[in-house]
């Protein structure tokens, strides 16, 4: 997938123009940002848009996320147990200690 993102009004009018002109190469639109499907035309649009724009656009190629290898199991099962805990105002940190669910700090240092 190509992300495009625009940081000026200019330049998210263009976004918005080229993604109602073009909605076959559009994945999903997020207001000043889009996901263009990874084909050469989609590149084109986005290339387009940033020749018009300059440095108000950026344009980023994506990959999917694949929880199940790029994250431990044990964050994993934390998200989901923070997801269905009983309090909902407790904050992960204090939902955490003195349990084996992994330190928001600790995860905060490692990368994916």
């Amino acid at each position: 997938m190509l992300l495009v993102v625009t940081y000026s009004a200019a330049a998210r009018t263009g976004l918005r123009n080229l993604c109602r002109r073009h909605e076959s190469v559009v994945a999903r639109r997020f207001g000043r940002a889009a996901l263009f499907d990874e084909t050469e035309y989609a590149a084109f649009l986005a290339l387009r848009l940033r020749e018009s724009h300059g440095g108000d656009v950026q344009i980023e190629r994506t990959e999917p996320f694949n929880e199940f290898v790029a994250v431990e199991p044990a964050v994993r099962e934390a998200a989901a147990a923070y997801a269905d805990r009983s309090a909902k105002a407790t904050p992960y940190a204090a939902f955490a200690a003195g349990t084996d669910h992994p330190d928001p700090e600790a995860m905060r240092d490692r990368e994916l």
